[in-house]
């Protein structure tokens, strides 16, 4: 079961979100909130209980404490906690801002209830979830910048990690590397904490942004 958190400063757009995915059997709507205060409050309160939650819908534009700044909160306080952010805004600033403090996945509102239910399955998996056209504008921004220099630690890397690294930019998850190259789960976790290190990366998500940019076109 998939604990969720909705945090919305619309009540009613938060009511209809848990009717229609409560219909889901796999997923368990266990709170709202209506600003990221409440929501890291909501958090920390399930971590206390029986039923921590494992993902949130987030919404961006919120009074007291905006998406952005929840998002940013719960990625250094709650790293094992995924965020999806929901907005009714397709503004590549907000994207930018939104995956840069750590959220793994960006759908519209407008989204199909089964595509968003099929979204908090994926990132809780490990994958990133761009909604459409979204992913093609990060790339986008990526690659219209200067080509810089290869991170420092780049040629450190072993070939296996390159093959890894390669895989997280597919949007693989740690249990499909593992299958894909015959290894164990706990030694992926390894190989990507090695490559996030000497990368200086902050996540996984970050990590899938190079190398989808120019900078690894021929390097991998």
């Amino acid at each position: 079961m998939i604990s969720v958190l909705l945090v919305d400063d619309q009540a009613i757009l938060r009511q209809g979100l848990q009717a229609l995915l409560n219909i889901e059997a796999d997923l368990e709507i266990v709170g709202q909130a209506s600003n990221g205060e409440e929501a890291l409050k909501q958090i920390k309160l399930s971590f206390e209980t029986s039923t921590p939650v494992n993902v949130v819908l987030m919404d961006l534009r919120m009074p007291i404490m905006d998406g952005v700044a929840a998002t940013r909160a719960i990625s250094r306080q709650y790293p094992d906690v995924k965020v999806l952010v929901l907005t009714t805004f397709n503004d590549d600033q907000l994207v930018q801002q939104a995956i840069q403090a750590g959220a793994v996945g960006y759908l519209l509102k407008d989204t199909p209830s089964e595509e968003v239910a099929q979204a908090i399955r994926s990132i809780h998996r490990g994958y990133v979830q761009f909604g459409p056209g979204i992913f093609e504008k990060m790339k986008s921004q990526v690659t219209a910048t200067p080509k810089p220099m290869l991170p420092s630690g780049f040629n450190e890397l072993t070939p296996r990690e390159r093959e890894v690294l390669t895989l997280i930019g597919k949007g693989a998850s740690n249990r499909e590397i593992a299958q894909i190259l015959f290894l164990s789960e706990g030694t992926v976790k390894n190989y990507v904490t090695n490559i996030l290190s000497r990368l200086n990366l902050r996540d996984r998500t970050q990590a899938a942004l190079l190398v989808v940019s120019e900078l690894f076109n021929d390097v991998l």
